[in-house]
């Protein structure tokens, strides 16, 4: 065993200047780290492993009747087998940390969602299920569920929020103009039409956000900041110019999303003033047969001259 150990010492002291002129001119090739660099070669076929192999010769001196070769060509081979092993390695423990990512996102994007329920049943409004429409829909409440769906597998939640108020708003309008007119008249079918070509433009923008949205959402834009800020000088002229290039994508679509989101706030004040102008026409028929102020007249001199009624003794 000492014979072994002490072979494996030499072999790996051998092989340290070998890797690390490897690690000098390409660090990805001596390293089994995500972002290698020159500094991480020095370190550690310049200070850690010969220091190991120290280590390990030492402790060697024990006993032993010489090196062995087994040993010897086991340190020769410690590096080239170690590095893809510990690249392996890493990257599973980053998979796994996204992996815990994903999942911490989409406990606080359903804890996001289940707030805005609330929030929303609280203040009246409806929430749509994509997966289970209401089972009046139309076609203009499909589209708006079919437009959430794809939000929501876009990851974001707070864009699919829209479709709730659009959906909200439409069955607001609906209420106002059945009040207002009978389903066969012209006017009801006008007003009916329009508000359902408002929220089907609502959905063309809804459907755009989520297409531009699904482009982006493998990306993580704080991470290649943190990379730029940190690493900045250590990366490569194409490296940084990628890096730059995802972000700027990332920021034009993000500036294109508050665009179609802006379009949507238009038809939502859109849908709002129509059903305050409506909720201001009077289509039914009188009731009274005097206005009413006529009537409170008349109601005031009735009171005043109450007394004539009365029995004197």
């Amino acid at each position: 065993m000492l014979e072994f150990l002490q072979g494996f010492s030499y072999g790996l002291f051998l092989s340290c200047l070998p890797w690390l002129v490897i690690g000098l001119v390409s660090p990805r090739r001596a390293l089994g780290t995500l972002r290698p660099t020159r500094l991480q070669a020095v370190g550690r076929y310049g200070l850690a492993v010969p220091f190991v192999a120290g280590l390990l010769w030492l402790t060697s001196l024990w006993g032993g009747f010489g090196p062995s070769l087994g040993g010897w060509l086991a340190g020769l081979a410690a590096v080239a087998v170690a590095v893809p092993l510990e690249r392996r390695w890493r990257g599973w423990r980053q998979k796994r940390r996204q992996r815990r990512a994903d999942v911490r996102r989409e406990r606080k994007s359903a804890a996001h969602r289940a707030e805005q329920a609330r929030q929303a049943r609280e203040s009246g409004e409806e929430i749509l299920d994509p997966e289970h429409p209401p089972a009046d829909a139309d076609d203009v409440t499909l589209a708006l569920c079919d437009a959430k769906k794809r939000l929501l597998a876009a990851r974001q939640p707070a864009l699919a929020g829209q479709a709730d108020r659009l959906y909200g708003r439409y069955r607001k309008a609906m209420a106002v103009l059945l009040e207002r007119f009978e389903a066969g008249e012209l006017a009801f079918e006008r007003a009916r039409s329009l508000v359902a070509e408002v929220c089907f433009g609502a959905v063309d923008n809804l459907t755009a956000m989520a297409s531009r949205a699904s482009g982006v959402a493998g990306v993580d834009a704080d991470a290649v900041r943190r990379r730029l800020a940190g690493e900045g000088e250590r990366l490569s002229q194409a490296e940084r110019l990628a890096l730059e290039r995802r972000l700027a994508l990332v920021e034009d679509t993000r500036r294109q999303l508050r665009e179609l989101g802006g379009r949507n706030e238009t038809a939502l004040t859109a849908l709002d003033n129509m059903a305050v102008a409506m909720a201001r026409v009077d289509t039914r028929r009188p009731q009274a047969s005097v206005s009413a102020d006529q009537a409170l007249d008349d109601l005031q001199r009735f009171v005043a001259g109450a007394d004539r009624y009365s029995r004197h003794s």
